[in-house]
């Protein structure tokens, strides 16, 4: 059977129709209430990952994202309620509910002690309190590491911020982290996830994500879930690590943050890193939610590099000795700058039912340029065994300087965009999405140019006598 694009259309809205229609008249069949509760810190700050007891069903559940929790298909009747955080003094609370009826409550939590106060609200510790009550509240394992956490320390990138983890190790790249491994598995092994939506690796044939194309403080959490789920995809056995987005919060929002660094490397090279987050929620009842965050970071890094390579030698009088048969050294210059922007606009349409939109993008320039100056070992009489460009039975070596010199531009993009809602009713819930996310790679291939030196170089010897360093062996000046 062909369907038109309309005809489509018109039966996903008759199928939602249908849905609210059902579930309204459920509601109403029921006689069944609903506790729906929103749990704060003493600031107004929401906490999520509170644990709530019921003790007349003997039934536990946390808050979601936004401090809030719902108890459906209760009796009409009155219920006793337990709140308790890691941190804060429990909270007990006394509800009746109607059928047919959602009952609100709202419940601020309180420090435990005078002493334990300094200890929560103290800007790394309660990133950490947040990260231990997700944790726990968690039907799997997996660890967080809240925004709190990672602007703490000096992150190059989402890579280095993982790193800090347990059981995560990385792959680097010219000292910023790359390709995370959880629990010693293959980098190929963990996908990626923004808001629970796979993302595509940038790089062809490569499965997974570069996080240095992402930086660090762009993210309102990172989840490392390190057993799978039955709603989870399967090509993350290893683990899956999801990226979670700022929103907006009851309190506006405006953070800023800066650092800076030099190095003395190839006459100075510069290192700046930025970052600014706003947000509120608007109109009389703060229905609708706003909130944007950026970050720009620019790094100059440089190197300089010295790569003997050694081999054994036997002498013409006999005997062996360590050799130094080639030597490059290298000089490397970066300019990578790395930026991305995310946020989320969301709209309360009522107790618990919303729609939203969350977005991130990030772009990552990792140019570099390399010279390469490369200097073989002619002393005659010398017969190497790794026989580096020298006669296996002569031991005559003839190799010559050469130089090569290569220029790097690729340009990496990461991107992802959702739209959904969730909507609750008394006993019963629906929530819906659509989503896409692009990731590209350009400028793959970098320019490189090689050139072989015309001069006499015969009489290019290393000298054993002159090296003071393993490290850095002495050449005569007739190799230069």
């Amino acid at each position: 059977m062909i369907f038109r694009k309309w005809q489509i259309q018109s039966l996903v809205v008759l199928v939602l129709i249908l849905s609210l229609t059902l579930c309204a008249t459920v509601e109403a069949q029921s006689g069944k209430g609903t506790i729906k509760g929103h749990v704060v810190d003493p600031s107004g700050d929401v906490l999520q990952g509170a644990q709530i007891t019921v003790e007349q069903i003997d039934a536990s559940i946390f808050t979601d994202v936004q401090g809030d929790f719902y108890v459906r298909d209760l009796a009409p009747g009155t219920f006793a309620i337990s709140v308790t955080y890691v941190g804060f003094a429990p909270a007990n609370k006394t509800v009746d509910v109607v059928a047919g009826q959602v009952t609100t409550l709202e419940i601020k939590l309180e420090v435990a002690s005078q002493n334990e106060q300094v200890l929560v609200t103290a800007e790394r510790a309660a990133g950490e309190a947040e990260a231990i009550n997700r944790e726990r509240s968690a039907d799997n394992v997996v660890q967080v590491l809240p925004a709190d956490v990672i602007r703490s320390l000096p992150n190059a990138n989402l890579a280095d911020a993982l790193g800090r983890l347990p059981s995560v190790t990385l792959e680097r790249d010219e000292g910023e982290g790359k390709y995370i491994q959880v629990r010693g598995t293959a980098p190929r092994l963990t996908n990626t996830t923004i808001d629970g939506i796979n993302v595509p690796s940038p790089e062809s044939g490569v499965r997974q994500i570069k996080f240095d194309a992402i930086p660090a403080d762009i993210v309102e959490s990172v989840e490392i879930n390190k057993t799978l789920q039955a709603n989870m995809d399967g090509d993350g056995i290893g683990g899956s690590v999801n990226l979670v987005t700022k929103s907006a919060t009851e309190r506006p929002t405006v953070a800023l943050a800066g650092m800076g660094g030099y190095m003395p490397i190839l006459g100075g090279r510069g290192q700046v890193e930025s970052t600014a987050t706003v947000g509120q929620r608007f109109g009389h009842d703060k229905r609708l939610g706003i909130l944007i965050g950026a970050s720009y970071d620019w790094t100059g890094r440089g190197i300089d590099d010295i790569e003997p390579v050694s081999d054994l030698a036997t002498l013409p009088g006999g005997g062996t000795a360590l050799w130094k048969d080639s030597i490059d050294i290298r000089e490397y210059r970066y300019y990578r700058s790395r930026w991305g922007v995310a946020g989320t606009v969301d709209y309360k349409l009522g107790e618990g039912s919303n729609v939203y939109a969350r977005y991130l993008y990030s772009n990552f320039k990792n140019y570099g340029d390399r010279w390469v100056y490369s200097l073989n070992d002619n002393t005659p009489g010398i017969q190497l065994q790794g026989s580096n460009g020298c006669d296996p039975d002569t031991g005559e070596c003839t190799g010559v300087p050469s130089f090569n010199t290569q220029n790097r531009r690729p340009n990496i993009g990461i991107g992802s965009v959702i739209l959904g809602g969730k909507h609750e009713f008394s006993s019963s819930w629906f929530s819906w999405d659509a989503s896409a996310s692009r990731s590209y790679l350009e400028n793959v291939s970098p320019g490189t140019a090689g050139f072989d030196s015309t001069l006499d170089t015969s009489n290019c010897q290393f000298d054993p006598a002159a090296t003071k360093s393993i490290f850095r062996p002495q050449f005569n000046s007739a190799c230069f």
